[in-house]
């Protein structure tokens, strides 16, 4: 008999749709999501998971409360946290230039209609955490992977390019400018970033899987990444992890990637935003300050832009949270007391699977 799912601490497998699964097991059953796991967490500790479906459809793998998954962008958060860190602590501000502490940036340059022209200002801490940096997505040297060069020569490349804009102007969301700003974090704290990022935030959250290099046991528990057979049929196919070199706990030829390198559980990442719903607090523990969580989770890019972005978040009139490139998603709604997170690895969906995501939200709000 399947137990109704109610926002209480409980753990619930779908194998087929149900009423009480507020129809996510029918994305399975159709074969457009491989599989699932969500998870809801107010800030008084009931949670309710949701699992259904496969991590590995050929090899009959089923989703499990520790499935890893890769989150890609969801890192920016986090990267965005432990810079945030640094400025609690009074040793850097949003509104340094990034030359005052990387000089290789001094003397960049703007494109303009008729070549390069001057920067009207530096670029700042804060325009890179928020995407109006002039910075694009990644540079050149980043091929064939986005994880292929260490830290401190991928921002060396940076440095290189004209700025596709002027600094503050315009929102392009940019790898570079987060993986700068984590080059940074870095240089101001004297520690490689995946150290500080383990040390200052996984292990006080109890991130207990959050790595940027799954060693062999957790690759044997990574959900495979899915794609739809053709582009409007049913179905679905195994797809690959084009953006990361192989093998995956390789720590010599991959290198931890601040804009979108991390795996983790959907504890791991609920353990993230329940610092955040709790503005800063985990387990009695003060992570960031409540200054530093405003920053984050409010809108930063200048006003008259479409985009509403804070520190590594997007921002809503809701709430805030962020997304990854296999459709991974996390989001903290404060009015609500919740936190939700989405745990899935596909490549788009076949039929009418990118809705699951809003029927999840749809039951997890539900009389709340």
């Amino acid at each position: 008999m399947r137990l109704p799912l109610l926002l209480t601490a409980c753990l619930v497998r779908l194998a087929s749709p149900a009423a009480e699964d507020g129809g996510l097991g029918a994305f399975v059953d159709r074969q457009e999501v491989a599989g699932l796991v969500a998870v809801a967490h107010d800030r008084k500790g009931a949670y309710a998971t949701v699992i259904a479906g496969h991590a590995d459809r050929s090899g009959q793998v089923a989703m499990r409360d520790d499935t890893l998954f890769w989150v890609a962008s969801q890192t920016k958060a986090m990267t965005a946290a432990a810079v945030m860190m640094l400025v609690d602590e009074g040793r850097l501000s949003l509104d340094d230039p990034v030359e005052k502490h990387l000089p290789e940036f001094k003397d960049q340059r703007v494109a303009g209609k008729d070549g390069p022209v001057a920067r009207r200002r530096s670029i700042t801490v804060r325009d890179l955490l928020s995407h109006v940096s002039g910075l694009p997505f990644k540079s050149p040297e980043e091929q064939p992977t986005l994880d292929g060069l260490p830290l401190d020569q991928a921002v060396k490349t940076y440095a290189r390019l004209t700025l596709q804009t002027q600094p503050g102007e315009k929102y392009q969301y940019s790898n570079a400018g987060i993986n700068t700003a984590a080059r940074v974090l870095e240089v101001v704290s004297g520690t490689p970033y995946a150290e500080f990022m383990q040390r200052r935030l996984f292990d006080p959250l109890g991130m207990k899987d959050a790595t940027f290099w799954p060693d062999d046991r957790q690759v044997a528990r990574l959900a495979r990444t899915y794609r739809p057979v053709a582009k409007d049929g049913p179905g679905l196919t195994e797809g690959s992890l084009a953006q990361l070199r192989q093998p995956l706990g390789d720590r010599k030829d991959r290198h931890a990637m601040p804009a979108g390198g991390l795996f983790a559980t959907a504890d791991d990442v609920a353990r993230f935003c329940l610092m955040l719903l709790n503005r800063g607090e985990h387990g009695g523990r003060r992570i960031l300050s409540e200054s530093s969580v405003r920053a984050m989770t409010s809108r930063q890019t200048p006003a008259g832009m479409k985009e509403s972005y804070g520190l590594g978040l997007t921002v809503g009139p809701d709430g805030f949270g962020h997304g990854g490139a296999q459709a991974t998603h996390m989001e903290v709604i404060p009015s609500k007391g919740l936190v939700l997170v989405w745990m899935v690895q596909h490549q788009g969906f076949p039929g009418q699977g990118a809705k699951a995501r809003g029927v999840f939200q749809q039951w997890a709000l539900k009389g709340r």
